[in-house]
């Protein structure tokens, strides 16, 4: 609900989901798989199920296989 003191309701749209990119970006190299990272940012960052979902695509790491065409 809007005006209920959510952080969402001072940042500009996509702020939130832009500073959890930059902190994977700086905590991808800490040894920990990128799915903990993306996770641990959605509860650090108040992200949406959609925004997380964007995230796990997005910030694979080239974990996954080739397609095959």
């Amino acid at each position: 609900m809007k005006g209920d003191g959510d952080t969402r309701d001072i940042l500009p749209e996509g702020e939130l989901l832009r500073r959890a990119i930059r902190w994977i970006s700086e905590n991808r190299g800490a040894g920990r798989p990128w799915v903990f990272l993306v996770e641990e940012a959605g509860r650090r960052f108040d992200l949406s199920p959609l925004d997380e979902d964007f995230l796990m695509r997005n910030f694979r790491g080239g974990e996954e296989e080739p397609i095959e065409r």
